[in-house]
């Protein structure tokens, strides 16, 4: 798949994380991209996907297959710009970057879909591990890509997903390195948010997801890790990309990768315990 410069994380703006959703959503509309790591702190970020309703049965099923990659927190009715997880909010302006699909071709990454939107399209909002991000900082995990100003570093495992229909593809992993004394800490607290991929698939050797470089992620940004730091590996809600790119549907729409967005519902909503 192809990729473009994520362009500057959106935390750098000042005060990010004390935005409204409302407040971050009005400032994407008027043209600020980026990462949305850290913005609106307390809130659910959201992956969309939006794909032709003769598609999209066969991308319910794929979600439903594959629950880890693909949590749903809401579906659209066909054509519908709204959504019950932000009032008045337009997903089709909303976001910082859209990425645009043609026969599994990556073809545009634009700042709103205003021009390509189509009657027949649902939508597909699917839960982000950004979410968890604020109760992993709370008990005391560091997260490098915020503090380093990145992008959270994706990858393509060799873990294929299960199939459904006519959709199939890879897991897409998302990586965070955590310290040793740590680790307990990140794994029971985004277990706890099982609609926002929940705990890790994978901790430690990335070779065993097929991932031959850390340094060299397909999405997003390298991180620096400190010495003693345990890669840790998370289901992507990038996965669905993968899968437009791997099975070709003819028209698509998603968010570009860390590009995110912002509901109004509140992370503690989907905490289990």
């Amino acid at each position: 798949m192809n990729r473009i410069d994520d362009g500057p994380v959106v935390l750098a703006e000042e005060h990010a994380h004390a935005w409204s959703p409302e407040a971050a959503r009005a400032r994407f509309r008027a043209g600020l991209t980026g990462p949305t790591a850290g913005v609106a702190a307390g809130h659910t970020q959201v992956n969309l996907v939006s794909v032709p309703a003769d598609w999209a049965y066969d991308m319910l099923l794929f979600c439903q297959r594959n629950p880890k990659p693909c949590p749903v927190l809401d579906v659209t009715d066909a054509g519908s710009w709204t959504t019950v997880l932000a009032d008045g909010a337009d997903l089709r302006t909303d976001l910082p970057r859209y990425r645009v699909w043609r026969d599994g071709e990556l073809v545009d990454e634009p700042t709103d879909v205003l021009s390509y939107w189509r009657d027949d399209l649902v939508t597909f909002l699917l839960g982000c591990s950004f979410t968890f991000e604020w109760a992993l900082m709370a008990a005391g995990v560091p997260i490098r890509h915020v503090e380093q100003g990145r992008n959270v570093p994706m990858y393509v495992t060799s873990r294929q997903c299960r199939s459904a229909g006519r959709l199939s593809g890879p897991l897409v992993v998302s990586m965070r390195p955590v310290p040793p004394d740590r680790l307990a800490a990140a794994i029971r607290e985004s277990s706890l948010l099982p609609a926002v991929h929940g705990g890790p698939v994978h901790c430690g050797d990335p070779a065993s997801l097929g991932i031959d470089d850390l340094a060299s992620p397909d999405f997003g940004d390298p991180v620096t890790a400190e010495p003693d730091d345990i890669p840790v590996f998370w289901a992507c809600g990038v996965t669905p990309q993968a899968a437009l790119a791997a099975s070709r549907p003819p028209f698509a729409l998603t968010h570009a990768p860390g590009q995110m967005f912002l509901t109004d519902t509140r992370d503690d909503q989907y905490r289990v315990a």
